[in-house]
C-alpha cells in the first residue's frame, strides 16, 4: 500500500549525503535499487538521479512492523527514509562516492511500489533495443543515461551563457512555417483553417535567422527543434536539436573565431580536455585528395595516393579505361597488413563494392620479401616497381587500388580507410582532433534532379572570383562554406550568406530557378533583401551528435530522452498512429485505402 509524504521534505538527493554529515539526520527519497537482508540488519541501495547512497535498517531499533515494512522492498519501490548518517559499518565501497557513509534509518514510508521491471536497471546489463525503447521511461533510469542528459543540459547552459556573454540574443523562431523542399524532405503539417495548404515543419531555422540578421538584431542563436523526412542512421533522427546561430558584418575568420573558443570551453569544462586554438584548416579539395571524405578523421595517416600519372601508360584495362574515362586512380597504404589471408582482402573488395567499386586491386607486399599482386600480370616489371614506389609500399604492406570517376573512388577509398583502421586498432581513441574544412564546392550534381543543387543552401556565398565559372563550370565554383569536424564527425557547418540580389540571381539561375520559382519558394526573404541586408553568416551544431562525443556514446539515441527508430517510429507510444476520421474530416483529407493505390 502507497503512503504518502505528507509532513516530510527531502533534504539532500543521494550523493549530496556526505561525510561531513556524519552525526546529522537527513531526509532521502529514491528508488530502490536492490535489498540484502543479513537477519537483523536489511540494507537497501536507494537510487535517484545524483547515485546511490546505502540504507540501514536495524531490526534491534525498529519496530517489528516498520522492519517488516523494510523487508518489503523490492527494485524500484519508491521510498522516502529518514535517518541518521553514519559511517559505514561493514566495508567502505571505494566505486561509490558515498562509499564510506550510510544512513541509519529510523522512519520509512513507500510512496509507491513496482512490479518486476522487464530488465534490470543497471547500465552494465545488456539489453536489446527495442526492449529499452519501448520502456524508455525505465530505461532512462539507468545511470549511464541520466549521465548523458545531464551532460546535454549542462552544454546548452554552457552555450547559452558563452553566447550571451559574446553578445548574442536567444530567439525562437516558427515552427509552423512554409515547406521550402530545397533538401531533404519537409514534414507537412495540414492546416484546417486553410483547406488543402500545409505548414512545413523546420528542417533549420534558416530563413528566419537571416531574416533577424535583415531586422537588425546582429547576434542571434537559439537551441532549436528541426525536423527532416530522411532515411534515419546512427547519428540521424527525424527530429533533432541544433545550436543555432546567425552573426552580421563579419566574415569566415570572425565565425571560426567565435567558435573555437565555444568549443574550447564546453571540451574544458565536460572532460577538462584543453583544445589548442586554433585549429587546423584544410580545403574542401585537400581533404578529399588526401583522405576521400569532406570529414576526415585525423588521428590516423593511411592517406590516399594519387597514382593517375604513374599507371598512365599500362595496359591493365581497369586502370587505362578509368583513366579514358576522366576518373582516376588511387591507393591506400595498410601499413603492416600485407601478411594477411586471402579471406580478410576478399572482405575489403566486398566492403569497397558497397561504396560503388566494381572491384579492388591490391599488390601484397610480404615481410619474407615477396610480392603477391591482383593485377601483375597485366603490368610490365618496370611498372609495377613505380608504382610500389609511388606509394611508399616497404616488405609488409598491403597497397589497395580504386580506379573509377573521382566520386567514386573518394566513396570507397575514404570508407575503406576507416573501415581498415578500425577493424586494426589504427586509432588513438584518446585524441580530440579538431579541423575545420572551408571552401566546398558552391553546387553538385543531382543525377535524381538532373541539374546543380546546392551542397549547402541557395544562399551560401560563393567566392567572389569565382563567379566568372558559373555559367560553364559551375562545378569549379568554391563556396565560402565551413564545416567543423571532430574525429570523422561533423559536429556542425555554415557559410557567409549572399546579401546581393545580382550574385543571389546568378544563384537561383545555376540552380535552374526562374525568377518566379525562386520567389515562390523564398519571396519573403527577398523582399525583405530590398531594404538593406547587412553582410552576415551563420553555423549550427547537431547537438545531439556534440552531446554524443562528449559521453561516448555511439548512437544519438543514448542521449535525446525519446528517441525514434530507424523507420522514424516510437516504440513507446507507438507514434505515429492513426487518427480519428473526424480529424481528417475536419482537414479536408481522405486516405486512400490499398485497393485504391
Amino acid at each position: 500500500m502507497a503512503e504518502s509524504m505528507s509532513g516530510l521534505a527531502r533534504s539532500h538527493r543521494c550523493t549530496e549525503v556526505s561525510n561531513k554529515l556524519i552525526g546529522t539526520e537527513v531526509t532521502v527519497m529514491g528508488w530502490v535499487q536492490k535489498r540484502r537482508n543479513l537477519g537483523s540488519l536489511i540494507f537497501v541501495d536507494l537510487r535517484d538521479r545524483s547515485g546511490i547512497l546505502q540504507l540501514v535498517f536495524d531490526q534491534e531499533v525498529l519496530s517489528e512492523e516498520d522492519y517488516n515494512k523494510a523487508n518489503s522492498l523490492r527494485s524500484e519501490y519508491v521510498v522516502a527514509a529518514v535517518g541518521t548518517v553514519e559511517k559505514r559499518s561493514a566495508a567502505i565501497n571505494e566505486n561509490l562516492k558515498t562509499g564510506d557513509i550510510e544512513i541509519k534509518v529510523h522512519t520509512l514510508r513507500i510512496l509507491s511500489e513496482s512490479e518486476t521491471p522487464p530488465f534490470p536497471i543497471d547500465e552494465k546489463q545488456t539489453v536489446k533495443d527495442e526492449l529499452r525503447l519501448k520502456y524508455r521511461y525505465l530505461d532512462l533510469r539507468r545511470p549511464n543515461l541520466q549521465r548523458n542528459l545531464r551532460i546535454r543540459n549542462d552544454v546548452t547552459r554552457m552555450v547559452r551563457n558563452f553566447l550571451g556573454d559574446e553578445g548574442f540574443l536567444e530567439i525562437e523562431t516558427p515552427v509552423l512555417g512554409k515547406s521550402t523542399p530545397e533538401g531533404a524532405r519537409d514534414y507537412l503539417v495540414p492546416s484546417r483553417v486553410h483547406p488543402g495548404e500545409f505548414y512545413g515543419l523546420p528542417q533549420s531555422p534558416q530563413l528566419f535567422k537571416q531574416l533577424l540578421m535583415c531586422s537588425g538584431f546582429d547576434r542571434y542563436y537559439q537551441i532549436a527543434k528541426c525536423f527532416r523526412d530522411e532515411d534515419l542512421r546512427a547519428d540521424r533522427q527525424p527530429e533533432f536539436t541544433q545550436i543555432d546561430m546567425e552573426l552580421s558584418f563579419v566574415d569566415v575568420d570572425d565565425v571560426i573565431d567565435v567558435n573555437e573558443r565555444l568549443l574550447k570551453k564546453i571540451f574544458k569544462e565536460v572532460l577538462d580536455i584543453d583544445v589548442q586554438l586554433p585549429m587546423l584548416r584544410m580545403t574542401y579539395k585537400e581533404a578529399m585528395d588526401r583522405f576521400g571524405s569532406d570529414k576526415p578523421d585525423m588521428r590516423f595517416g593511411m592517406e590516399l595516393t594519387n597514382v593517375s600519372d604513374t599507371v598512365a601508360g599500362c595496359d591493365f584495362m581497369v586502370f587505362k579505361g578509368a583513366l579514358e574515362n576522366g576518373g582516376s586512380v588511387r591507393g591506400l597504404n595498410a601499413k603492416g597488413l600485407g601478411d594477411l589471408g586471402r579471406k580478410k582482402i576478399d572482405g575489403f573488395v566486398d566492403y569497397a563494392k558497397d561504396f560503388g567499386a566494381k572491384g579492388l586491386a591490391y599488390i601484397q607486399l610480404k615481410s619474407d620479401g615477396t610480392v603477391k599482386s591482383s593485377f601483375a600480370k597485366f603490368m610490365k616489371e618496370e611498372e609495377m616497381d613505380a608504382l610500389i614506389k609511388a606509394m611508399d609500399g616497404q616488405a609488409g604492406d598491403l597497397l589497395l587500388f580504386a580506379a573509377d570517376k573521382d566520386k567514386v573512388v573518394f566513396d570507397v577509398l575514404g570508407n575503406l580507410r576507416l573501415h581498415i583502421a578500425k577493424q586494426y586498432d589504427m586509432i588513438d581513441k584518446s585524441q580530440y582532433k579538431f579541423l575545420w574544412v572551408t571552401e566546398f564546392p558552391l553546387l553538385e550534381w543531382s543525377d535524381e534532379q538532373n541539374r546543380y543543387t546546392a551542397m549547402h543552401h541557395p544562399f551560401t556565398m560563393p567566392f567572389e572570383e569565382d563567379l566568372e565559372f558559373i555559367d560553364e563550370r559551375p562545378g569549379d565554383v568554391r563556396a565560402k562554406a565551413y564545416d567543423i569536424v571532430l574525429n570523422g564527425t561533423e559536429l556542425g557547418g555554415g557559410s557567409i550568406r549572399i546579401h546581393q540580389d545580382d550574385i543571389q540571381e546568378k544563384m537561383f539561375e545555376a540552380l535552374g530557378f526562374t525568377k518566379e520559382d525562386a520567389y515562390n519558394r523564398f519571396g519573403f526573404l527577398l523582399d525583405a533583401f530590398k531594404f538593406g541586408v547587412p553582410p552576415h553568416a551563420g553555423l549550427a551544431y547537431g547537438l545531439d551528435r556534440l552531446v554524443m562525443w562528449l559521453t561516448g556514446e555511439d548512437s544519438i539515441r543514448d542521449v535525446i530522452a525519446f528517441p525514434k527508430v530507424k523507420d522514424a517510429s516510437c516504440l513507446m507510444t507507438q507514434a505515429p498512429g492513426p487518427v480519428d476520421t473526424l480529424q481528417l474530416e475536419e482537414l479536408g483529407i481522405e486516405l486512400s485505402t490499398p485497393e485504391e493505390e
